[in-house]
Formats: C-alpha cells, structure tokens, sequence
C-alpha cells in the first residue's frame, strides 16, 4: 500500500489548491450577500434547538436538537483532537487562526446549505422525504444540474467510509493504553487488525437502525463527550491561564508568518487551516446538509439557524481548548508525534499519569458517534444514485472498511479524506451560491414574522392546542 501513498497525497493537494478558494471565497459571498443578519437570531436558534417551536406534524425525521447532535456527531471527532495536531505540525500555529477564519465563514455557509437541505427535499426510491445537496441540485436546479449530484454521491459514498476515526482511536488506545503491557516488536498489525474487529461488531450493533436510532445515540452521547473533553480540556488551561495570552498572539502572529515551524510559508498555513477546519466542521462541504435535511420542521430557514451553531461548537471552541492544550505543553516542539499521539502527549504532560487515559476515552466516544453518523450519510448518498433498498449494502461494507482503516497509514487516510471532500464542495458550494436568493426570501419573510405580535402568537396558539387536546 506504501507506493499508492504519494498518489493519494498528491490528488488531495491538487484537490485542494482549487477548492479551497471556493470554500472560502463562496462562504464569504455568502456571508455579505446574507449581510450578516442570520447572526441576529442566534438566540432564537438556542430556542429550536432547546423545542420551543417543535410540531410533531411537520415533515421529517428527527428535532431540531436531534438533527443538530447528529451534526455534531460527526464534526466533533477526530478532526477536533488529530486534525488540530495535524494542523499544528503540518502548518503551525497559525493555522489555528485560519481555522478560525473558515468557522466564521462556515457559519454563513452552513445557514445557507442547511436551509437549502430542508428547502428542496426529495424523495427516495422508498418514496421516504430525504434531504442533501443531491437532492439540493437535482430539486433546486434541475435536470441540467443533475451530474453535479452525481458527483456529490459518489463522492459521498467514498468520502463517508470510516477512514481517520478507526485509525486514530486505535492508534491511541495501542499507544496508550496497551503499549505499556504489550510488545510490539513484530508490528502492531495484528493487534490493530483484532481491534479493528472489535470497533467493526461495536458500530453495526447501531447503524443498520438509520437516523432514527443513530440520532437517538447521538443525543445520549455527544453532550456527554463534549462535556467530559471541555472539562478536561478547561482544566488544564486553567491551571495555565497566564499563558493563554501568550498563546493565542502566537496563534494570531503566526498566521501571517508561517515561520513556527522550519520551512512553513503563509499559503501553506492558510490551505492548511482551511482544510483542517472544513475537515471539522464540514461547512460547505454538504455532510452537514445531509443530517440537517432529515430534522422535523416545515421551515427552511429554521435548520439553517440551527446549523450555524455548529462551527461555533465545534471548532472555535473545541479546536481552540485542543491547540491551546498542545502548544501549552510545548509537545509541538518537543516530540516527533503526529496525529492523536501528539494530543495524548500533551495531555500526559498536563496531567502525569492519567492525561491521556482521559483523552482515550474521550477519543473512543468522538470516533464511535462519527462512524456511526458517516455511515448514515454515505447510506444516503448510495441510495440516491441506485436505489434505498440498496442502503443496507452500504452498511455492510462500511463495518469491513472500519477494519481496513485500522491497519492503514495516517497520511494516506488523512489526504484520501481530504481529497474526496474537495470533490463533495464543488457541488454543494456551486449549488448554494446559485440558489442563495431563494434562501434570503424564505429568511426575510421568517423574519417578519418572527416580530413578537406575530410569531409568538401563533406559537402561543399552537401550545393551547396542544393542552386541549392533552387534556
């Protein structure tokens, strides 16, 4: 497998070097042709998430709250904990500013993707409602636009197979916790192998469920995870907190440099960033949509509030704690890990004895809720092109690729991913930008109606129904 590597690597960087100003400059056109006033509602988004104005009646599978866990399901993973070390090591410091950049960026992109998703759901070969930038393009732009869906799909259906989650986790818990007991002078291949059989069994026990069950999950555990890494993550911090100044201006200073690491230049710190950040928290890249599109709600406009939370969530909060931990520990410097290893180091560092045993659990729920919510959306993109029936088979295959992803190299994992989401932002970028008008007017005209006279009347009218009929 060693020789197909520079290959791999070589087409996620010519990927890249093309899409990256489409992601960015696409999220930016979007965020002034938005004029930033999504941004005002973000109190409002806390209230759907929260159920305030949930119906049973309306059109869909699972809540806003629901639709947004399984979001996050998949975006807080591995990217959050190996991404933002590969970003370090591979960019530097800086490229944590530019992460920051593209999550900012990102919030516009996905009110807009996230909007479309429930704006123009279709329907599959099981006549079920579905939504995602296939059905986006193909509801939205017609049949001229259909190869664009194509490619989303098949770009999903590889894209969405287990790659960095199976390999990260069982590299940290080979490396953490069996490593001290275990020799591994022939290779770990055999161990990863039986672990990877484990983790396969573990995952198919709950995607054969679809959304539903896998949302169900999801909303038990991702609070929970989150939770348990912010704490440990805010701990050490803490315990640190005069130097967190310090940090982020280096953070800030290195962007525009790119010198913290030998050989680094600016592009190479903002490509990286951004890759590592839309790797995270999928804005623009249409993953996002696919769990947005299934949420319960006659509204468009509502889930793309929602939406919007999530790279807030997940990489200007999450990320930063991650890159704060490893460039406070100074194991950046001082250590030639990459990947997961490099976060658990840091966490040891911080916290002799046990740090990265924490981060090992927190890196078994992270990885686990992702494969499980990858799964559903590579299941969609396959029924799209072939035919719901065929979902099954999908699942199927993805409980072996856990297995090959275990035993496979970091890097030629990590840019195979990276590289299939290039081709999976071409569609959803090009789809959002055309169809971005029709996105405002459904906004404008929520908005009006969102005055208090208005909407929280008709809200208030909804609950008394809702008791008379309880009663």
């Amino acid at each position: 497998m060693d020789f197909i590597e520079p290959y791999v690597v070589a087409f996620s960087d010519l990927a890249w070097s093309y899409v990256f100003y489409l992601v960015i400059g696409g999220g930016a056109l979007l965020l002034l042709y938005s004029r930033f006033t999504p941004f005002r509602y973000v109190k409002h988004a806390i209230d759907l998430v929260r159920g305030r104005y949930d119906d049973p009646d309306d059109p869909g599978d699972v809540s806003h709250f629901k639709a947004l866990v399984s979001a996050l399901s998949a975006t807080i993973g591995m990217g959050n904990i190996s991404g933002v070390a590969i970003a370090i090591t591979t960019g530097g410091p800086g490229a944590i500013f530019w992460m920051w950049v593209s999550a900012f960026v990102g919030m516009a992109t996905k009110f807009f993707t996230c909007s479309l998703a429930v704006m123009f759901r279709g329907r599959d070969t099981a006549g079920r409602i579905q939504g995602g930038p296939m059905y986006v393009i193909s509801e939205g732009l017609g049949g001229l636009w259909k190869p664009l869906a194509v490619l989303f799909a098949i770009a999903g259906v590889i894209g969405c197979l287990p790659l960095l989650q199976p390999n990260q986790l069982i590299q940290i818990v080979r490396d953490v916790v069996f490593a001290p007991y275990l020799s591994f002078e022939n290779g770990h291949f055999r161990f990863d192998l039986v672990a990877g059989l484990i983790l396969s069994g573990l995952v198919a026990t709950v995607i054969f469920g679809g959304i539903t069950r896998i949302a169900e999950v999801a909303s038990r555990a991702v609070p929970a995870m989150v939770v348990l890494y912010m704490v440990a993550t805010l701990w050490i911090i803490l315990y640190n907190v005069a130097e967190v100044p310090g940090y982020l201006a280096l953070i800030v200073t290195d962007a525009f440099n790119g010198a913290a690491v030998a050989g680094g230049v600016v592009g190479t710190t903002i490509v990286t960033g951004v890759r590592r950040a839309a790797f995270s928290n999928e804005a623009g890249i249409g993953t996002e949509a696919l769990a947005h599109g299934a949420a319960k709600t006659g509204e468009p406009v509502r889930e793309g509030l929602v939406a919007m939370m999530g790279p807030v969530i997940d990489t200007m909060i999450v990320c930063t704690c991650t890159a704060l931990v490893i460039l406070m520990t100074g194991v950046w410097q001082t250590t030639s890990d990459n990947g997961v290893t490099l976060t658990a180091s840091a966490f040891e560092a911080a916290m002799p004895g046990y740090g990265a045993y924490i981060l090992a659990v927190c890196v078994f729920f992270f990885a686990v809720t992702t494969l499980l919510t990858y799964s559903y959306y590579g299941a969609k993109c396959l029924g799209f092109l072939i035919g719901a029936r065929y979902a099954a088979y999908y699942n199927a295959a993805y409980v072996v690729f856990v297995v090959v992803a275990s035993v496979a190299s970091i890097d030629a994992v990590i840019s195979f991913a990276d590289g299939l989401f290039a081709l999976m932002a071409i569609p959803t970028m090009t789809s959002a930008l055309r169809l971005a008008p029709r996105v405002m007017v459904s906004f404008r005209r929520y908005s009006a109606s969102f005055e208090p006279r208005n909407y929280d009347a008709s809200v208030l009218q909804r609950e008394r129904t809702r008791d008379s009929r309880s009663a």
